[in-house]
Protein backbone atom coordinates (compact mmCIF):
# COMPACT_ATOMS: atom_id res chain seq x y z
CA UNK A 1 0.00 0.00 0.00
CA UNK A 2 1.12 3.57 -0.73
CA UNK A 3 0.26 6.35 1.70
CA UNK A 4 0.31 10.11 1.15
CA UNK A 5 0.94 11.06 4.79
CA UNK A 6 0.50 14.76 4.03
CA UNK A 7 -3.07 14.34 2.77
CA UNK A 8 -4.08 11.11 4.49
CA UNK A 9 -4.73 9.37 1.12
CA UNK A 10 -4.03 5.66 0.55
CA UNK A 11 -3.64 3.45 -2.51
CA UNK A 12 -4.40 -0.13 -1.44
CA UNK A 13 -2.64 -1.95 -4.28
CA UNK A 14 0.30 -4.34 -4.11
CA UNK A 15 3.75 -2.78 -3.56
CA UNK A 16 7.07 -4.44 -4.44
CA UNK A 17 10.60 -3.21 -3.72
CA UNK A 18 13.35 -2.83 -6.31
CA UNK A 19 16.18 -2.71 -3.80
CA UNK A 20 18.91 -4.56 -5.70
CA UNK A 21 20.77 -3.82 -8.92
CA UNK A 22 18.96 -6.55 -10.86
CA UNK A 23 15.50 -5.58 -9.62
CA UNK A 24 16.14 -1.94 -10.51
CA UNK A 25 17.58 -2.95 -13.90
CA UNK A 26 14.48 -5.03 -14.75
CA UNK A 27 11.97 -2.57 -13.32
CA UNK A 28 8.65 -2.78 -15.12
CA UNK A 29 10.09 -3.47 -18.57
CA UNK A 30 8.01 -5.93 -20.59
CA UNK A 31 5.31 -6.20 -17.88
CA UNK A 32 1.94 -6.47 -19.63
CA UNK A 33 -0.65 -5.52 -17.02
CA UNK A 34 0.96 -3.33 -14.41
CA UNK A 35 -1.27 -3.82 -11.38
CA UNK A 36 1.25 -3.03 -8.65
CA UNK A 37 3.62 -0.26 -7.62
CA UNK A 38 7.38 -0.76 -7.70
CA UNK A 39 9.46 1.28 -5.24
CA UNK A 40 13.06 1.77 -6.40
CA UNK A 41 15.54 2.23 -3.55
CA UNK A 42 18.46 4.04 -5.19
CA UNK A 43 22.07 3.82 -4.00
CA UNK A 44 22.45 7.61 -3.87
CA UNK A 45 20.25 10.70 -3.95
CA UNK A 46 21.06 12.30 -7.32
CA UNK A 47 19.26 13.40 -10.45
CA UNK A 48 21.41 11.09 -12.62
CA UNK A 49 20.63 7.97 -10.53
CA UNK A 50 16.94 8.88 -10.55
CA UNK A 51 16.68 9.28 -14.33
CA UNK A 52 14.52 6.64 -15.98
CA UNK A 53 13.90 5.35 -19.48
CA UNK A 54 10.66 3.96 -20.85
CA UNK A 55 12.26 1.72 -23.48
CA UNK A 56 10.65 -1.73 -23.76
CA UNK A 57 7.67 -0.60 -21.71
CA UNK A 58 4.33 -1.98 -22.83
CA UNK A 59 2.24 0.79 -21.26
CA UNK A 60 2.48 4.27 -19.77
CA UNK A 61 3.00 4.54 -15.99
CA UNK A 62 2.78 7.08 -13.18
CA UNK A 63 6.17 7.97 -11.68
CA UNK A 64 6.82 9.70 -8.35
CA UNK A 65 10.33 10.82 -7.35
CA UNK A 66 11.08 11.23 -3.62
CA UNK A 67 14.08 12.63 -1.74
CA UNK A 68 15.68 10.84 1.23
CA UNK A 69 12.98 12.28 3.54
CA UNK A 70 10.36 10.69 1.22
CA UNK A 71 9.12 14.10 0.08
CA UNK A 72 7.85 14.35 -3.49
CA UNK A 73 10.37 16.23 -5.65
CA UNK A 74 8.64 15.47 -8.97
CA UNK A 75 5.90 13.31 -10.50
CA UNK A 76 4.38 12.66 -13.91
CA UNK A 77 2.72 10.16 -16.21
CA UNK A 78 5.60 8.70 -18.21
CA UNK A 79 4.97 7.76 -21.85
CA UNK A 80 6.50 4.75 -23.61
CA UNK A 81 9.86 5.09 -25.40
CA UNK A 82 10.93 8.33 -23.67
CA UNK A 83 13.54 9.46 -21.11
CA UNK A 84 12.75 11.26 -17.85
CA UNK A 85 14.76 12.95 -15.11
CA UNK A 86 13.37 14.51 -11.93
CA UNK A 87 13.50 18.26 -11.31
CA UNK A 88 15.55 17.67 -8.12
CA UNK A 89 17.73 14.80 -6.80
CA UNK A 90 15.81 11.71 -5.65
CA UNK A 91 16.55 8.71 -3.43
CA UNK A 92 13.35 6.77 -4.20
CA UNK A 93 11.23 6.32 -7.32
CA UNK A 94 7.73 4.89 -7.29
CA UNK A 95 6.46 3.49 -10.59
CA UNK A 96 2.96 2.12 -10.99
CA UNK A 97 -0.20 2.06 -13.04
CA UNK A 98 -1.55 5.33 -14.41
CA UNK A 99 -3.88 6.82 -11.80
CA UNK A 100 -1.80 6.37 -8.63
CA UNK A 101 -0.87 10.07 -8.52
CA UNK A 102 -4.54 11.01 -8.85
CA UNK A 103 -5.69 8.57 -6.11
CA UNK A 104 -2.98 9.82 -3.74
CA UNK A 105 -3.58 13.47 -4.76
CA UNK A 106 0.18 13.91 -5.19
CA UNK A 107 1.71 17.38 -5.04
CA UNK A 108 5.30 18.46 -4.74
CA UNK A 109 6.42 18.36 -1.08
CA UNK A 110 3.96 15.63 0.02
CA UNK A 111 5.45 12.90 2.23
CA UNK A 112 4.87 9.41 0.81
CA UNK A 113 5.29 6.12 2.66
CA UNK A 114 4.71 2.51 1.66
CA UNK A 115 4.19 -0.96 3.01
CA UNK A 116 5.58 -3.70 0.76
CA UNK A 117 3.19 -6.57 0.05
CA UNK A 118 4.13 -9.93 1.45
CA UNK A 119 5.58 -12.20 -1.18
CA UNK A 120 5.63 -15.96 -0.99
CA UNK A 121 9.06 -17.14 -0.04
CA UNK A 122 10.67 -19.39 -2.59
CA UNK A 123 11.57 -22.88 -1.53
CA UNK A 124 15.22 -23.77 -1.35
CA UNK A 125 16.35 -27.35 -1.91
CA UNK A 126 18.24 -28.85 1.01
CA UNK A 127 20.04 -32.15 1.45
CA UNK A 128 18.43 -34.39 4.02
CA UNK A 129 19.73 -37.74 5.14
CA UNK A 130 17.02 -40.38 4.89
CA UNK A 131 16.72 -43.66 6.76
CA UNK A 132 18.06 -46.64 4.77
CA UNK A 133 14.58 -48.02 4.08
CA UNK A 134 13.57 -44.91 2.08
CA UNK A 135 14.71 -44.64 -1.52
CA UNK A 136 14.10 -42.27 -4.43
CA UNK A 137 15.58 -44.67 -6.98
CA UNK A 138 13.16 -45.75 -9.74
CA UNK A 139 10.31 -43.74 -8.24
CA UNK A 140 10.04 -40.56 -10.36
CA UNK A 141 10.92 -38.42 -7.33
CA UNK A 142 8.47 -40.10 -4.95
CA UNK A 143 10.04 -41.55 -1.83
CA UNK A 144 9.34 -45.23 -1.39
CA UNK A 145 9.41 -46.82 2.05
CA UNK A 146 8.93 -50.40 3.06
CA UNK A 147 6.94 -49.28 6.05
CA UNK A 148 6.14 -45.84 7.47
CA UNK A 149 6.39 -47.28 10.98
CA UNK A 150 9.90 -48.66 10.23
CA UNK A 151 11.07 -45.37 8.66
CA UNK A 152 9.88 -43.36 11.66
CA UNK A 153 11.57 -45.78 14.05
CA UNK A 154 14.89 -45.48 12.20
CA UNK A 155 14.68 -41.67 12.11
CA UNK A 156 14.65 -41.41 15.90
Amino acid sequence: MLINETKGRTWHGKVKLADSFFKRFRGLMLVRDINYALVFVLPAETKANASIHMFFMLSDIDVIWLDSARRVVDFKTAKKWRLYAPKKPAKYIIEGPVGITRVLEIEQGDVINWTPSEENEKSVPVKVSLPEKISFEGSNGIAMAESVREAKAEGN
